[in-house]
């Protein structure tokens, strides 16, 4: 038995759960629009003398609270919002549209599905039912200011760019930077592909990295980038060992595991992969930075790990009304464990799912994303104790579903055909996912520590 983490509960919606067959008809991809379901709306109630009565919710008290922690980093001005959140008479004038994109949660955005799959990943964006229920039941009670002595304290938002990792780990103890490029106001896709040295004087172990443009101005332009790096073989020539980290818009970083490390060698090189789109304004020497954590001196982990980017393969022929589907997959010659996972696509993906076949048969949905939106990646990063932990045999299967009907927001033209292809206007077909390689020793202690501290919470001792 592979005790690999708790199961979650049965899946709330039949769609959902029909993710879980390796063959899907093309047909789910409409099918799966209708997967969130905005919740009831409800009324606050508290018990005085043993009877409820209806408590008011109001901004200053209920909703201002989730916004201060869930919103305004990006909603504020000078940020990446569209819009600031940071006063009452600013959020009342988009109360409705707030409502709605909240019980959809689609604000935040953060795309992972909720009920099926693993849950419990690092930095989840997600407001918990409670704040979805509060601010729904504030919008529909006509979005009351309240008192505005109960507003919490204003937070002092930095002006400057952080490293969105610097909370959790400090500032990073190296940054590499690409060699400047100039962007022009008009044009199309645009490449840049500068190699640079690392500039360490030793080998080091990482336990972090963070990849980001400049700001303001890269955070607009720079469509993705992908710091690749390039060591030494025994013919004296650079060769592309992996991808130590990837930017997309509204991704943070990659946090590796304790037990598990990447070496950078004081000689290694820095290839970079940069993917720009003129904006309407020039920029002059844009450069893109990537940020590093190590570990302690002399640190030796078990495990390595690496970033790797896995295919969907077949045809994206997004006829006009059309949808499609791709597959990938995937299988190691030993024990592995998944550390993370990030969809990509452009705005016809609509959702992609991982699943594990395992050596005995058994099917297993690690995670769901049903809407993805191309303006905001994210890569899950589990907890770790429920990273999946897949012995040697194990497939993964990675499939994608795209939508180029005029449900769809955001195609550009549901009238034209799209293919697969590298520019914004064409299509893309893979995901992100740190692997962690085991050894067959280490996969059964792993699997024999889980069991146990599953018997202690009172696990079932379920596989999923």
């Amino acid at each position: 038995m592979r005790s690999l983490r708790v199961r979650s509960d049965r899946p709330s919606n039949p769609q959902a759960a029909s993710a879980l067959a390796l063959a899907v008809p093309p047909a789910l991809a409409l099918a799966i629009l209708a997967l969130m379901t905005p919740p009831p709306v409800i009324a606050q109630q508290s018990a005085v003398n043993g009877e409820a009565r209806e408590v008011e919710v109001t901004f200053s008290k209920d909703v201002a609270p989730i916004l201060q922690a869930s919103c305004q980093i990006c909603h504020r001005p000078g940020s990446v919002g569209p819009m600031s959140l940071l006063t009452y008479h600013e959020v009342r004038r988009y109360a409705s549209r707030a409502r709605d994109l909240v019980s959809k949660r689609l604000m935040p955005p953060y795309h992972l599905d909720t009920g099926v799959g693993i849950q419990d990943v690092k930095g989840d964006w997600r407001l918990s039912d409670d704040e979805i229920e509060t601010v729904v039941a504030w919008v529909d009670a006509g979005a009351p200011e309240g008192d505005p002595a109960d507003l919490p304290t204003p937070i002092d938002w930095p002006n400057e760019q952080k490293w969105q990792l610097e909370d959790v780990l400090g500032p990073p103890d190296h940054v590499i930077k690409s060699k400047p490029f100039d962007v022009p106001a008009e044009g199309g896709d645009t490449w840049w592909r500068p190699r640079v040295p690392t500039g360490l004087n030793e080998d080091r172990m990482v336990m972090a990295f963070e990849t980001r443009p400049s700001f303001p101005a890269g955070r607009q332009i720079v469509h993705h980038a992908i710091p690749r790096l390039l060591r030494l073989n025994e013919d004296g020539e650079y060769r592309r060992i992996q991808s130590l980290s990837e930017y997309a818009m509204g991704k943070i970083g990659e946090i590796v595991p304790r037990d598990a490390g990447r070496l950078l060698k004081a000689n290694d090189m820095i290839e970079w992969d940069a993917h720009y789109y003129p904006m309407g304004y020039d920029v002059t020497g844009d450069q893109l930075e990537l940020g590093i954590w190590f570990h302690e001196d002399g640190y030796e982990p078990e495990f390595d790990q690496d970033l790797r980017l896995y295919p969907l393969r077949g045809d994206i022929a997004l006829r006009p009304g059309g949808t499609a589907m791709t597959q990938g997959f995937h299988r190691w010659d030993h024990p592995v464990r998944l550390d993370s996972y990030q969809p990509h696509g452009h705005v016809h993906l609509h959702a992609m799912s991982v699943q594990a076949v395992y050596p005995d048969g058994d099917v297993e949905l690690i995670s769901m994303v049903t809407d993805f939106d191309a303006r905001w990646h994210h890569s899950y990063i589990y907890e770790d104790d429920v990273a999946p932990l897949l012995p040697t045999g194990t497939v993964v299967v990675l499939t994608g579903w795209y939508d180029n009907t005029a449900e769809n927001e955001l195609t550009p033209d549901p009238e034209i055909w799209y293919a697969r292809g590298a520019r914004t206007m064409d299509e893309m077909s893979h995901a992100w996912m740190a692997i962690t390689h085991l050894t067959e020793e280490g996969y059964q202690r792993l699997v024999e520590e889980r069991e146990r501290k599953h018997a202690t919470d009172g696990d079932d001792g379920n596989r999923n």
